[in-house]
């Protein structure tokens, strides 16, 4: 219950349905600009007095250190990796359902409920996550790494709404100040860029890194830039460099803090390597026919097949057409139509060739 508009509607919309709702808030990082003089993140406030106003129970589950020494390091990890991590991949099973799940069992409650615009479906013997019916707002990609036992007691009230309607959902039930907010940010844990953020949590990245060349596909120097950290698979804007037409990262090498620069039709690929994969049904998963696949939140499904497994348990994907700037360390979301059926993460992409 982040005391925002979709928690707000979402516990309205339960209430409704004759649930007896109560309210968990996680507080996870402070970010200077969400504190009181209370001491408290303003949002925290803002849920008790959503609860208050509901006439729920409220709870506050400080989860700063653990989210902290995990996703917060598992963030600047990544980078220094040189991948791109997904914060919100990690956190929903480690931290956000996990910590609900714990707080339904001491409270007995027996479901529990988030304001995702997501739906859950009970089929074959498995629980799957269906897409939002507000294609701009689904959240399905973020969820594929919950496991079953989280998914049945799941209840997302929202996922049949549009986000216009639940704005008007809460004005038309008294809460039209409400309505009227802002969105939250997509990393929660960030104010600004993310590079300042490494920084600060990574003091030492800009001696242990420092400068590094800018490479062609060549492997020839056309260039320095700030060190490979602050750099992401496809980025075009803010390369600090001229080349007199439009350049975009290809590919980053932590090992010689090198980037490596190229045109638009060289990230075009029809193959990528996954790893770590989660299926909801594996057996039915490798069956499939008319799978489809999402490699970063805001992309379509675009269909695919798995072709095989490679070595170290990673699975060589097939695109039935071209994609763009595959990322290691975002994730791979699969789909049958609108169902969920499977999710992994976007391995390196080194030595693909041989198994093409």
């Amino acid at each position: 219950m982040s005391g925002g508009i979709d928690s707000t509607a979402a516990c309205l919309m339960l209430q409704e349905q004759g649930y007896e709702v109560v309210g968990v808030t996680m507080r996870v990082f402070d970010l200077a600009f969400q504190m009181e003089s209370s001491g408290e993140p303003r949002f925290i406030a803002e849920a008790r007095e959503v609860a208050k106003r509901l006439g729920i129970e409220h709870h506050v589950a400080d989860e700063r250190e653990g989210f902290s020494n995990k996703i917060v390091r598992y963030f600047v990890d990544e980078y220094m990796a040189g991948r791109t991590p997904n914060p919100c991949v990690m956190c929903n099973p480690l931290f956000k359902f996990r910590v609900l799940a714990e707080w339904a069992d001491r409270l007995e409650c027996d479901y529990i409920a988030t304001g995702h615009y997501v739906q859950v479906e009970h089929s074959g013997g498995h629980y799957y996550i269906v897409t939002g019916d507000d294609p701009q707002k689904d959240q399905s990609y973020f969820l594929w790494n919950l496991g079953q036992a989280v998914l049945a007691r799941c209840v997302f009230p929202l996922g049949g709404w549009k986000k216009p309607d639940v704005r008007q959902y809460l004005v038309d039930k008294g809460f039209e100040l409400k309505a009227k907010e802002g969105e939250s940010m997509e990393v929660c844990f960030i104010e600004g860029d993310y590079r300042d953020f490494l920084r600060e949590h990574c003091p030492e990245i800009d001696v242990q890194v420092g400068q590094g060349k800018f490479v062609d596909s060549a492997g020839r120097t056309i260039g320095m830039h700030q060190g490979y950290p602050y750099y992401t698979i496809g980025q075009r804007k803010g390369l600090g460099i001229a080349l007199g037409k439009p350049a975009y990262v290809l590919k980053l090498n932590p090992d010689k803090n090198t980037v490596m620069l190229g045109d638009a039709e060289q990230l075009q690929t029809s193959y990528m390597l996954i790893e770590h994969p989660r299926f909801v049904d594996e057996t039915s998963f490798y069956r499939e026919s008319n799978l489809s696949v999402r490699i970063r939140y805001r992309s379509r499904s675009v269909p695919c097949e798995v072709v095989r497994e490679v070595e170290d348990g990673k699975l060589l994907v097939r695109f039935h057409e071209t994609v763009s700037a595959i990322t290691p360390g975002q994730s791979a979301v699969f789909y049958v139509g609108n169902r969920l059926v499977g999710g992994a993460f976007i391995a390196s992409q080194r030595g693909i060739n041989m198994y093409i």
